[in-house]
């Protein structure tokens, strides 16, 4: 739950100093220099580069002991926050195996779990989705057509939740994998790894998401969105466009936490990147 960015610094800035003490060591013994000034000089970096082996080593403890704290104060903080909760993480794009774990990682405790991980297919193949859509008005659906593409998402987003008849027969042609139980379902974690795409691919999908996003409200699950710390291009614009809470570093003690909180009513956006709004949520309101 802490920010090592500065401890980090601190020990290049201190590596540095030993390298340039090591080179201008090595250059004035080249030089064969054995004047006083040179003792002098050559006692002084040794000294310099104690100095900054000691510095070092403290910086490491320092950092040690506060991955420590994050870890044992981790469990007391999300304990039982979400107690009963049944979580859905679905990717908007391709899937992480090391995401998925995080999530999984970040519920442990809380009372919650994961019961389902889905990979949607992105671009949507509207063929092979209207062809599933057999006998309702999706099997008009075709690339670029806005409302019908919206209107699938918000049907996708509340069956996911509820459960349906629809996304049953979708199942092959909507997700790459979908694994566990849907249909009883109290929030869903986004992950949005859409590619680039233009022209009616793109339009078909940004319809579909914003729909999906819709019905997933709708359904009365809380939806929040999440990304790596090297997520590049970053999500978390798009989240809060959606008026979205999130969190930009699942693969952070910190961003698990605020994962949890978020997921437990926090709203906004929490993280280490620009856009964050803070590390943490806050936990205990004032006067509390």
């Amino acid at each position: 739950m802490f920010d090592f960015r500065y401890h980090a610094l601190s020990l290049v800035a201190v590596f540095v100093a030993l390298l340039i003490g090591l080179l201008l060591g090595v250059a004035i013994g080249d030089q064969g220099l054995v004047s006083s000034a040179e003792r002098d000089l050559r006692a002084l970096l040794r000294s310099d580069v104690r100095d900054a082996n000691k510095r070092s080593d403290d910086l490491r403890e320092q950092v040690a002991e506060s991955n420590r704290f994050a870890q044992e104060a981790y469990q007391p903080l999300v304990a039982d926050r979400l107690n009963g909760g049944r979580v859905a993480l679905i990717f908007l794009g391709p899937g992480s195996d090391d995401i998925a774990e995080n999530v999984r990682n970040a519920l442990v405790g809380t009372g919650a779990k994961l019961v389902a991980v889905g990979v949607l297919r992105e671009p949507l193949d509207t063929g092979e989705l209207a062809g599933a859509a057999d006998g309702t008005r999706y099997e008009r659906l075709t690339a670029g057509d806005e409302d019908l593409a919206n209107g699938l998402g918000v049907r996708v987003g509340v069956q996911l939740v509820s459960g349906g008849k629809l996304i049953g027969e979708l199942r092959e042609a909507l997700f790459k994998t979908l694994n566990g139980e849907i249909g009883d379902v109290t929030s869903v974690v986004l992950v949005r790894r859409s590619p680039d795409l233009e022209g009616a691919a793109a339009t078909t999908r940004d319809a579909f998401e914003d729909g999906l996003v819709t019905g997933i409200r709708r359904s009365g699950a809380r939806v929040v969105g999440a990304e790596a710390s090297d997520a590049d291009p970053s999500q978390i614009s798009w989240f809060e466009k959606r008026d979205l809470s999130s969190v930009d570093a699942i693969d952070r003690i910190e961003g698990r936490a605020g994962l949890v909180l978020a997921l437990a009513g926090a709203q906004g956006t929490f993280g280490i990147k620009d856009s964050a709004e803070a590390l943490l949520p806050d936990v205990v309101g004032p006067g509390q």
